[in-house]
Order: structure tokens, then sequence, then C-alpha cells
């Protein structure tokens, strides 16, 4: 159900990648391109696991992708999801998302991020910026409202969103990756293309985590600007 292909439009490269922690997972991602000039990319999860948790993604999944060819601004549309989640989903399930439109000419992006862990955008000077504006996660309330935000990918920029179970995975003494050991990956593999960085970050995460089982999905959408 989740994009296997890398896209690329112009000089964006986008590429997702997930492993849920038990057979199936709650874990998300998508990739829409929109028009000729615009792709959205979305992150998410599901809270729980297993089945019941991967049925409320894939519903997510079809709702987002028959509310995408709306052209709803990014508020609007995490609003009208909010509101059919809350409606379809069991009262003690919600989901968290990191929803962004892409201008692929500009590399100017408007984003929201509903609940979910702030995606981390990697300048390319080294400097790097957490995504945190939006609201609550979705199907908690039933009309809830989301404040968006805007920014732009120059070239050599790298915007790395992901699930917590990347950060919290721990090695065998217990200490969790986190945000730390993220960034060094990062930053040590930025000049990877976006499916190659992707599939890196698992290999660095297990690696760290050995033979300890890690407890929760892992899941990374990574967007790359080149300099082309």
């Amino acid at each position: 159900m989740l994009p296997q292909d890398t896209f690329i439009g112009g000089s964006i490269e986008v590429a997702g990648r997930t492993r849920p922690a038990n057979t199936v997972g709650g874990d998300l991602y998508d990739i829409l391109r929109l028009n000729d000039n615009r792709v959205m990319v979305v992150l998410g999860d599901v809270s729980g696991k297993g089945s019941p948790a991967a049925l409320l993604m894939a519903l997510l999944l079809a709702m987002l992708r028959t509310l995408a060819p709306d052209d709803l601004p990014p508020p609007k549309l995490v609003e009208r999801l909010n509101g059919l989640v809350y409606e379809q989903a069991p009262g003690t399930r919600f989901i968290t998302l990191f929803l962004a439109i892409i201008d692929l000419r500009t590399g100017t992006f408007s984003y929201v991020n509903a609940g979910q862990t702030p995606p981390l955008l990697r300048r390319q000077s080294g400097a790097v910026e957490k995504l945190a504006t939006g609201g609550i996660a979705l199907g908690m309330f039933d009309a809830s409202t989301y404040e968006q935000a805007e920014s732009h990918l120059a070239p050599g920029d790298l915007l790395v969103a992901y699930r917590d179970g990347i950060t919290e995975a721990e090695n065998q003494a217990g200490r969790p990756f986190d945000e730390d050991g993220l960034e060094r990956a990062v930053h040590t593999h930025v000049s990877s293309p976006a499916p190659d960085l992707a599939r890196t970050l698992f290999t660095v995460v297990e690696q760290y985590a050995g033979n300890v089982k890690l407890a929760d999905d892992l899941t990374v959408l990574v967007v790359k600007r080149t300099d082309a």
C-alpha cells in the first residue's frame, strides 16, 4: 500500500522506507504528485500496533488519496482528515501526521505537523531545523484546527521525517539511539541519494541495537533537493 519507488521531480528526490516491529504495523508514508509542479509528502503513525493499527492506517491512506486532488491548503486538508478519523476510528485511537506540499520548481513548501515527531530540516551548511508547527494528533477532537508554516529546500538541503521508533531504538546497555544519533547519521551520509540515505539510516539503527529486538516500527521519509 505504500510507495516503493523513488519520486524524482526536477531537483527534488523523495524516498520512504518502513519496517514494522510485528507482522504488520501502523506507520505510514505517502508521496502524491498533485500536478506537474507540486508533490505532497506524508508521514504518520496510528496509535497501537498490529492489525487494528494497520487497518486504520489503510483507511487514512484511502481518505488522503481521495481528498488530495481537491487542492486544499494543508491546514484545511488536515482538518478534513481529522474530522473523518474522529468519525471512523474507535475513541482510543488517534493518528499523528506530518504533511507537506512542495513546489518542485522552487523548493518552497508548506507543512502541518499534527502531533508528529518534528522532522529534521538539514541545511547544506550543516544547521538543523525542526518542523513542529501544526496542532494535535488526528481523531482526538472533532473540530481541531491546524496552523500552517512555510519553509524552503535550497540546493543541498535535506528533510528527514521519521517515527520515534528510530530515535527510541535501544542498544544492549539500554541507551536510546536518540535525536543526536539520528543527526550524526544524517550528517555523515548527507551526500547519499534519498533512497540510499533512507536505507542507510535503517542500517545504522539496526547496528546500534545489535541483538536487542526493536520494540517499535521503523519508518523514515527523506526529501532531498539536489544541486541540479
